[in-house]
């Protein structure tokens, strides 16, 4: 009769196997779910660099854009200003030429009355006359009215001459103006397509980090459900850890705020100041988060929303102020204290764009 087998050792072996199956299965779930998650972070992190550049240069261009209209309007205006001028000039030079032609007809008739018909008149005024005196007087009338007009006559030529060469002149400035106005208009148009290309790119970077929030979250879920399986399988009888760490589902676009009118500078202006760092976190004296390329202003030196290449850090964007700053200095955005503190307190020569 053969020895029956320990079925309490069988049974044993049999768990010991499949448990070090199981352990070896959840050690390569939770490695891939270790690099998933990391690939979900860098993706993050990514997404949250791009949409801060971005967001700047929304900042800059929504500043470039309120100017450029204001430009545009400006022109615009100035453009009717002088068309009406110049219509009313026109009108003068009507009138002009209408007073011309009536003392050019004044004065044809009396030199009618002098020359065509002057000895017939003589010898009326010498006949009709009392005395010499009155003879006299009437020929010395005659004549004096005759240059009188030839007076009034070149008086109003040359308010011709005038009058037309502003009509001209403000007919040139009127085409110059046009001509700008539609420069004007055209650079607006430029400006707002870029900004809302821009603005329509943040939201599709914001749309995404929505869901790639949610799927860090779901991850991060999924992982604490396998390590509290893990730790009943492990019969550790200790609680299974709560979940945590759900991301904070995101909020709509940020919006590029207003800024307010400032004076203007000319393109790849230079400008030396004195550039000094901060590390403070939140957001900026115009509502733009912090981040890398903030750079606080003198908004009477240099307006907000002005691009800038900083020698020794790169591109920026005057996106805040501060108390501390004032005239040609200019305090640039650091991640760190360390780095604020690294940088320090220099002289550059700055180009704003």
């Amino acid at each position: 009769m053969r020895a029956r087998g320990n079925p309490c050792a069988a049974f044993a072996l049999a768990a010991t196997v499949l448990l070090a199956g199981a352990g070896a299965a959840r050690a390569d779930q939770s490695a891939e779910t270790s690099r998933e998650t990391q690939r979900l972070q860098s993706s993050g992190n990514a997404l949250a660099a791009e949409s801060q550049g971005v967001l700047l240069e929304l900042y800059a261009l929504e500043s470039e854009l309120d100017r450029a209209r204001a430009r545009a309007a400006t022109l615009r205006s100035a453009t009717a200003e002088v068309e009406r001028e110049a219509d009313s000039t026109r009108d003068r030079l009507v009138l002009v030429r209408r007073t011309l032609r009536e003392a050019e007809g004044r004065l044809g008739e009396r030199l009618r009355e002098l020359y065509v018909r002057g000895e017939p008149d003589a010898l009326a005024a010498l006949l009709g006359a009392q005395t010499l005196t009155e003879m006299l007087s009437t020929f010395d009338s005659l004549d004096r009215f005759a240059k009188q007009d030839r007076v009034v006559i070149a008086q109003v030529r040359r308010a011709r001459k005038d009058v037309a060469r502003a009509v001209r002149d403000l007919e040139q400035r009127a085409g110059e103006l046009r001509t700008l106005a539609t420069q004007a208009g055209a650079a607006e148009s430029a400006l707002a397509q870029t900004a809302a290309s821009r603005r329509a790119y943040l939201a599709r970077l914001v749309s995404e980090r929505r869901v790639n929030q949610a799927q860090l979250a779901k991850l991060t879920s999924q992982a604490q459900s396998a390590e509290a399986r893990n730790d009943e399988v492990a019969g550790s009888g200790s609680a299974p850890s709560g979940a945590g760490g759900g991301s904070s589902s995101p909020t709509a676009p940020p919006s590029a705020p207003s800024p307010s009118p400032t004076p203007s500078i000319g393109p790849d202006t230079q400008m030396t100041v004195q550039a000094t760092g901060y590390a403070l976190p939140g957001t900026t004296a115009t509502g733009v988060p912090v981040g890398w390329g903030i750079v606080a202003v003198d908004p009477d030196v240099i307006p907000l929303g002005t691009r800038m290449t900083i020698p020794g850090y790169g591109e920026g964007v005057a996106a805040d102020t501060g108390s501390a700053v004032q005239g040609a200095i200019i305090d640039l955005w650091f991640p760190t204290r360390a780095q604020a503190l690294t940088w320090g307190r220099r002289t550059v020569t700055i180009t704003l764009h």
